[in-house]
């Protein structure tokens, strides 16, 4: 049976600790503590009747033991109190020369900050006034050697002429901007900070581009550490470069690089890839040339519709074979041949016209294999004027004169391109002139 009592007094009694907080708790415990003592203390005083005699001939001084140790206790805490005011009284220059270079070092952020924000906003005078000053009060620590304490006094002073160099180019002063950069170079290489390094490194690559300097750019690009030289940001620089020093392979690879490392969104870096690509076949001045370009790109530049127009049209226009302009168009075949086709009504069109001029070389040998490919996909799809004109080409290239003139009226019929309806008609004229002349 439970008491009802002690049922309605268990609440209160449990809540009551809740109420109080830690620290008085805490504050509790020492003063009971602190009374245990006092009363040991006591009694064990009371209780003591020991004494002390101290001989000094001719003199005795006898002494009780309480008073004895209360003297020992009061000696050790004078002497422990004069030590520390010592010592605190000696410490005063070194925590003076502290605050001293604590002050100083507040002064030099506070410039660096206001030159952050000035170059921020276009006031690079005064960004420059202000990291004047802080160099010079950096500088001061440091040659003071007050400044032992900060582990990164080095990297303050680079980064001030760093920030200083920014300035210089933002003002168009070269020989400045040059000076404060050599500094904060040779201040880091001492400290040995690879990476602070690196982007001081990339920091001079976009000057040199906003210089138009390519080959400046180039020359710092290469003092990049191996592990800098792979990230993004370095590749778009050395895709810059690249592109201002004309390099137009150089600047293709490095594409296909930062595709890899997605730096594009969407189909951006392939874009860019296939006109560097395309400006590529551009450069060559003779046919082994551009297949000795042709055969740097990869395969899916390769099969780029632009890319392999271009490629056709510029072999043909070098003077070489029909069958290796072919074999380039070969993929813009499969894909032209497909329901729904990638390619544009444009590029439909100069793939035709491309597959007709290599049939029309003059030492040009009739190929079986298109003329197989050509009729297939004619029989596929008959009413396409595009293929009907091509079946009318080739059969005219082979001197299959009735079919020729089937397909070429077809043709002339369904074109909607003015070039090649025009073209068309032409070859009907001139086969209705070879069976005049017959």
């Amino acid at each position: 049976m439970s008491n009802p009592g002690l049922t309605r007094l268990w609440p209160r009694w449990r809540l009551l600790p809740a109420g109080i907080s830690a620290s008085s708790m805490r504050v509790v415990i020492w003063l009971l503590v602190l009374f245990a003592v006092a009363a040991g203390g006591a009694l064990f005083a009371s209780t003591n009747p020991g004494t002390i005699s101290v001989f000094w001939p001719p003199y005795r001084i006898d002494l009780s033991l309480n008073l004895a140790l209360l003297a020992l206790v009061m000696a050790f805490v004078l002497v422990h109190a004069a030590l520390r005011t010592a010592t605190a009284l000696s410490g005063l220059p070194a925590q003076a020369r502290r605050w001293r270079t604590q002050q100083r070092e507040h002064a030099v952020q506070g410039h660096l900050v206001d030159a952050l924000f000035s170059l921020s906003g276009g006031r690079f005078v005064r960004a420059s006034d202000s990291l004047l000053a802080a160099e010079k009060m950096q500088r001061a620590l440091m040659e003071a050697d007050e400044s032992n304490a900060s582990l990164h006094s080095d990297m303050v002073f680079a980064a001030i002429h760093m920030l200083a160099a920014e300035a210089q180019h933002a003002l168009q002063k070269q020989a400045p901007r040059a000076q404060h950069a050599q500094t904060a170079m040779q201040t880091l290489r001492q400290r040995r900070a690879t990476d602070a390094l690196d982007g001081l490194y990339l920091r001079a690559v976009r000057w040199s581009l906003d210089d138009n300097d390519a080959a400046g750019a180039r020359g710092w690009l290469e003092q990049l550490s191996q592990g800098a030289a792979r990230r993004a940001a370095s590749l778009r620089l050395r895709f810059r470069t690249a592109r201002l020093a004309g390099e137009n392979l150089e600047a293709l690879v490095t594409v296909r690089q930062l595709v890899k490392h997605k730096a594009f969104r969407g189909a951006t870096g392939h874009t860019i890839s296939q006109a560097l690509a395309c400006e590529l076949l551009r450069t060559p001045r003779d046919a082994q040339q551009l297949e000795r370009a042709w055969a740097q790109l990869e395969p899916q530049e390769k099969e780029a519709a632009s890319v392999a127009l271009l490629g056709a049209q510029r072999l043909l226009d070098l003077g070489g074979h029909g069958v290796r302009s072919r074999e380039w168009l070969l993929p813009l075949w499969n894909s032209f041949l497909q329901p729904a086709t990638p390619l544009s009504a444009d590029q439909q069109v100069r793939l035709v016209q491309l597959l007709e001029a290599g049939f029309g070389l003059p030492d040009a040998i009739p190929d079986s294999l298109w003329l197989a490919r050509i009729e297939n996909a004619q029989m596929a799809n008959p009413r396409n004027p595009l293929l009907q004109y091509l079946a009318g080409a080739m059969c005219l290239r082979m001197s299959l004169w009735g079919k020729a003139e089937h397909f070429f009226k077809q043709a002339s019929a369904g074109l909607h391109h003015v070039p090649l309806q025009r073209e068309a008609r032409s070859h009907l004229q001139r086969i209705q002139e070879q069976r005049a002349l017959r």
